[in-house]
């Protein structure tokens, strides 16, 4: 089906095979295949607040429109919506910045890049994107196609290397004295779960499509569920085959990790053209990332609930392009500043609390006002709201200090920027004060 195709397209980019390495390195031993799972029990049980919210307001927008509804159009809503934005100026940057990590990461397997040449190489992928995207772009279906046929055909690839190999045997190890949870989380399962959920991010993108859906009460909640099923068994199935021809050991230290175990499977010529697909999967969402972010600080400037700097067309081709060349040149910075295990860090430490958990409680704010008619209802309601928001606490803990501290300084200026941004229009929550004055 289209929509459960564009989702899973938007799941996967360069993150698993950049991620797949870091998560054995953090869990350092067979246990890391958890925190895949965890990555996946984490997305379903939040797909589950998404189909609710986007089967009753399938409209554009997703959280941005989720928000202002759950929250009050005209109070409270207005500065969660606004905080999103706000966050998307960061976040967006990051996703983008990640992505042209990946990017020079392994083109350093075709090209020696270290230290300087391979910052220029990521900085240089950010600055070609953006040039590229100068101009008016109508439609990214056909750079969506490529990138998924890549995807498929890479992971497709993995995952008949290791079936092939004779090596191949699918296990969850458990330990063997029983004591799971102490045994598994004590190798570090919420940090490795930051990085894997990171890959199983955009099981969601349905919804902001949601008024250009037929019957999206039954397509945006089957969508979702097929997505995050069917791309957390290709993640699985991959990394199992990846181990059992690259012991976790040895896997866990590689910077191209697609590239090594093709060669080990098939020689240095195939490792070349596998090298050559993951750039293209990494490039062609650079694109489409990049394209779909610099959308969002535009139509909420243009809808009067963000900087009007931001609703500027360019003159003559008309597309936004202060939001594009602002995101383009954050995420240029941040490509040369951060290293991967940080940039994906940060971004699920920008996200979890406006986005995640405030969407999961604005979910439970429409329940007990009992004026919405929910097409779908999760099972046992309200209980995996309740486990949602529980995870997701335990996963921006799991970021760490400094970046959960960062996340809460982004939020921090959020707010004053929205307090000044608001004073200045005269609209709540200063309208009410202004009016209370003059009568």
């Amino acid at each position: 089906m289209p929509a459960t195709a564009l989702n899973m397209i938007d799941m996967v980019g360069i993150g698993p095979f950049v991620v797949l390495p870091l998560v054995i390195q953090i869990m350092n031993g067979p246990y890391f295949i958890w925190a895949w799972v965890l990555g996946a029990v984490v997305s379903l049980i939040d797909a589950m607040v998404w189909a609710e919210l986007g089967a009753a307001y399938p409209m554009a927008g997703g959280s941005y429109s989720f928000l202002k509804i759950a929250y009050g159009e005209n109070r409270w809503g207005k500065l969660f919506s606004f905080l999103l934005v706000w966050q998307t100026l960061i976040q967006a940057p990051l996703v983008v910045a990640s992505g042209s990590i990946g990017f020079a990461q392994y083109a350093s397997y075709l090209v020696p890049l270290e230290g300087w040449t391979l910052k220029a190489v990521s900085g240089g992928a950010v600055i070609l994107v953006v040039l590229l995207l100068y101009r008016r772009v109508d439609s990214i279906g056909r750079i969506g196609m490529v990138l998924w046929g890549c995807v498929l055909a890479t992971v497709g690839w993995i995952i008949w290397g290791g079936l092939s190999s004779g090596h191949y045997s699918f296990s969850l190890p458990i330990p063997e004295d029983g004591s799971f949870f102490s045994s598994v989380a004590g190798a570090g399962l919420g940090a490795a779960s930051v990085k894997t959920i990171y890959c199983y991010l955009g099981y969601y993108n349905v919804c902001h499509l949601g008024g250009e859906i037929k019957n999206p009460s039954r397509i945006i909640p089957l969508s979702m569920f097929l997505s995050v099923f069917g791309i957390a068994a290709l993640y699985l199935l991959m990394n199992t085959s990846v181990v059992s021809v690259i012991p976790w050991q040895e896997a866990q230290n590689s910077t191209f990790i697609v590239s090594t175990f093709i060669e080990r499977l098939y020689g240095a010529n195939a490792a070349r053209v596998a090298t050559f697909m993951v750039l293209i999967v990494a490039f062609s969402s650079l694109f489409a990332v990049l394209l779909g972010y610099s959308r969002v600080p535009y139509a909420a400037a243009a809808d009067g609930q963000f900087f009007s700097i931001f609703a500027k067309l360019h003159p003559t081709r008309q597309f936004p392009y202060v939001s594009l060349l602002f995101l383009g040149g954050v995420a240029f910075v941040f490509s040369l500043l951060f290293k991967l295990s940080d940039v994906i860090t940060a971004i699920l430490a920008m996200r979890i609390l406006v986005q995640f958990i405030g969407q999961a409680v604005g979910l439970l704010i429409l329940h007990s006002r009992k004026k919405t008619s929910f097409p779908f209802r999760m099972p046992l309601y309200p209980l995996p709201v309740l486990l949602a928001i529980a995870v997701w606490a335990f996963i921006f803990i799991s970021t760490g200090i400094s970046f959960m501290l960062s996340g809460l300084t982004v939020i921090g200026l959020g707010i004053i920027a929205f307090l000044i941004s608001t004073r200045i229009r005269k609209q709540w929550p200063f309208a009410k004060a202004e009016t209370s004055q003059q009568t």
